[in-house]
C-alpha cells in the first residue's frame, strides 16, 4: 500500500467521511499478503501544534511506514507566503525499489503525475491499482492515471469498511434542557485517530 496521504485526505474529505486507518490496513490485509504499508505526508516544521502530527504518530506505532519531510516555505510572484510539501519523488522511488519484492501495489492517489510510474512498474509484471475517486465535483483522480491502471477502485465503494465511526454521547444534562439534546458533544472521548 502506498498512501498520499494529502491527496487520499482531500479525496475523502470531498465525499464526506474520514477515514479508519486500522480499518482500511485490516481490510486489505485480510485479501492477501499485505508487504508494507506506506504513508506519505509533509510536516510544516517550527510550529507548536500541527493537526497532522497525532495521526502521524499513530500510523507510526501502528504498522505504517510514515514518509514525511519538511515543507517549504517561499514567496510567490504576487508576494504571498506559500507552503509546498510535494511527496512524489518519494513515493516514486519506494514504489519502484518494492516492485520486485511485490505482484500487486495499492496507489492510493489521484495524482496524474503518477501514471508513468504506474506504466514502469507494469512493465515490470506488477499489478496497479489506483484507489481515488470520480464521485467528487470535480473528480479528485486523473483521467489517464484511472485508464493506465489495471484497476480502479472508487474510494466511495470502500467507505462503510474504511470509514470512521464517530461514536456522540449524550451531553449530562440531557433530560435538563432540550438544547443539546441528540447533538454530539463538544468533547468526545471516543473521537479519536
Amino acid at each position: 500500500m502506498f498512501i498520499d496521504g494529502a491527496n487520499l485526505y482531500a479525496a475523502a474529505r470531498a465525499l464526506g467521511f474520514d477515514i479508519d486507518y486500522k480499518r482500511l490496513r485490516d481490510g486489505f490485509a485480510a485479501e492477501g499478503r499485505l508487504v508494507r504499508s506506506f504513508y506519505y505526508t509533509a510536516l510544516v516544521e517550527d510550529q507548536e501544534y500541527s493537526p497532522i502530527r497525532p495521526l502521524v504518530d499513530w500510523l507510526d506505532y501502528n504498522g505504517y511506514t510514515m514518509v514525511t519531510k519538511p515543507t517549504k516555505e517561499f514567496t510567490d510572484a504576487s508576494g504571498r507566503r506559500k507552503i509546498k510539501g510535494n511527496m512524489d519523488i518519494e513515493l516514486a522511488i519506494d514504489v519502484m525499489e518494492m516492485a520486485e519484492h511485490v505482484d500487486h501495489i495499492l496507489l492510493f492517489s489521484g495524482d496524474g503525475d503518477f501514471r508513468r510510474l504506474v506504466e514502469a512498474v507494469q512493465r515490470k509484471g506488477v499489478r496497479v491499482s489506483v484507489i481515488s475517486t470520480v464521485r467528487s465535483q470535480p473528480p479528485m483522480v486523473a483521467d489517464e492515471l484511472r485508464r493506465q491502471a489495471d484497476n480502479f477502485i472508487e474510494l466511495q465503494d470502500l467507505a462503510p469498511n474504511i470509514a470512521r465511526v464517530h461514536h456522540h454521547r449524550e451531553p449530562m444534562n440531557a433530560g435538563q434542557d432540550n438544547v443539546h439534546q441528540g447533538g454530539p458533544t463538544l468533547y468526545d472521548p471516543d473521537d479519536r485517530m
